[in-house]
């Protein structure tokens, strides 16, 4: 990495989006490189290194102020990890999908609010009994919020897939994406939430 890297990350720090546009640039073609070889022949069809870095990039945006510094060489490390970590997501959603598990799937859990509280125990990693319990339309009001506080993809591949029920190849057409960036956008969609929304037991009152 070069001394204008350096500067354009210290100024893409202080919240120059151009310069962090500029280091997107520069920095992009290098972890694309290191991501399109693992990307196999099986997953091709449905999943591709520009699917990964679109996804990358808007975490990258979302998540600068998590950068833990190392300079640019450090820049360039976070965000190839970060996109390892969005091509691994992806190859796990596509083998999961050729065996869905309906346990998974919230949508029609006892319509809408069903729904909301279910993705919410879906959320928490709980899916268990503690949905009975839940304040229901305090939940369904936070999620609401929650989700109108993400980038419009991320909002939407959840409201498609997660609460209307939508197959992901329906999803990923609405969304103009394919399969494999589709599931992306969900897994980081749910980590964003669970941030939004804080720890999922202020939401459901003590059993009577």
């Amino acid at each position: 990495m070069t001394i204008d890297a350096d500067g354009l990350l210290e100024q893409a720090v202080k919240g120059d989006t151009r310069a962090l546009a500029q280091l997107l640039e520069l920095c992009g073609p290098k972890v694309r490189s290191r991501i399109e070889g693992r990307i196999s022949p099986l997953h091709q069809s449905s999943l591709d290194a520009d699917d990964v870095m679109q996804v990358t990039y808007v975490e990258a945006v979302m998540r600068l102020t998590r950068f833990k510094g190392g300079g640019a060489s450090g820049f360039l490390a976070w965000l190839s990890r970060m996109a390892e970590n969005n091509l691994i997501d992806a190859i796990r959603s596509l083998e999961a999908g050729r065996r869905p598990d309906p346990g998974r799937r919230v949508a029609n859990a006892g319509g809408t609010t069903g729904s909301v509280v279910a993705l919410i125990d879906l959320l928490s990693g709980t899916m268990t009994t503690p949905s009975r319990h839940a304040a229901k339309d305090e939940a369904a009001v936070h999620l609401q919020r929650a989700l109108s506080s993400l980038p419009p993809d991320y909002e939407k591949v959840v409201r498609l897939f997660d609460l209307e029920g939508l197959d992901i190849k329906e999803v990923a057409q609405r969304l103009g994406k394919s399969e494999g960036a589709a599931y992306m956008l969900r897994a980081r969609a749910h980590d964003r939430l669970r941030e939004a929304m804080g720890p999922a037991a202020k939401f459901f009152s003590q059993p009577e």
